[in-house]
This record gives structure tokens, C-alpha cells and sequence, in this order.
């Protein structure tokens, strides 16, 4: 079983999105901000990583910066943004920039996510 990371401080779209993977048969870890996240990842060896942009303590683009600098990280990332103090569009662009793998706007378009999702890890 795939296991996901999700990142995430809204807590209703977390747990929604959350409970919505589980339900797709995902093994899922969470965390409520980008640093909580970062020391889960060493630990729960995620095959994917879905997170937010916007995010108290470490955002994630610092996040995503900070993994794909490491060598020995392989882990796909989806960012995910509902914009913050610039369009979404802006912190899409920048975390494809930094490595991520594939990146959503909120509200997400549920089909076409999860389909990424399977197709990134399979």
C-alpha cells in the first residue's frame, strides 16, 4: 500500500482530502504544517507528498527546496495552493520550480487529482 504525506493547516479541506485518499486506499500521514511535515518525512519514508504553499512555520516551497536539494530523495510531490498573498498561480509556478512534481489549485478538481496521484505513483 502507497503511503502519502499530506501537509496541509486548513483543517476541513486536510481532513476531507484525508479522508478521501484513505477511501482510494491510501495509507495516509499528516501534518498540520510544513515543519511537523518535514521531520515525518525521514520517519514515515512517504511515497508521495502532497502540500500546501501557504503554511505556518516552514511553507512549501521551503519544503519542497529543501527535499529536492537532498539527494537521496526520491519522494513525488504535489504542491497544492488557494493563494495566499499572491495569486496561486505565482506559488504553482515557483514550487514547479523547485522540484515538485505536479501542482493543483484549490478547490481541487477531485477526478483529475486523483488520477495524479495514481499515475505518480504507479
Amino acid at each position: 500500500m502507497n503511503k502519502i504525506l499530506l501537509i496541509d493547516d486548513d483543517l476541513d479541506f486536510h481532513e476531507s482530502l484525508k479522508d478521501t485518499l484513505k477511501y482510494e486506499g491510501y495509507n495516509v500521514v499528516s501534518a498540520l504544517d510544513g515543519k511537523q511535515g518535514l521531520s515525518l518525512i525521514a520517519k514515515e519514508l512517504p511515497d508521495l507528498i502532497i502540500t500546501d504553499i501557504v503554511m505556518p512555520n516552514i511553507e512549501g516551497i521551503e519544503l519542497i527546496n529543501t527535499l529536492t536539494l537532498q539527494d537521496n530523495i526520491t519522494t513525488k510531490i504535489i504542491a497544492i495552493s488557494g493563494g495566499g498573498r499572491l495569486v496561486c498561480e505565482e506559488y504553482l509556478e515557483t514550487a514547479k520550480a523547485f522540484g515538485a512534481d505536479n501542482v493543483f489549485e484549490k478547490p481541487l478538481d477531485i477526478d483529475v487529482f486523483l488520477k495524479t496521484v495514481h499515475d505518480l505513483l504507479h
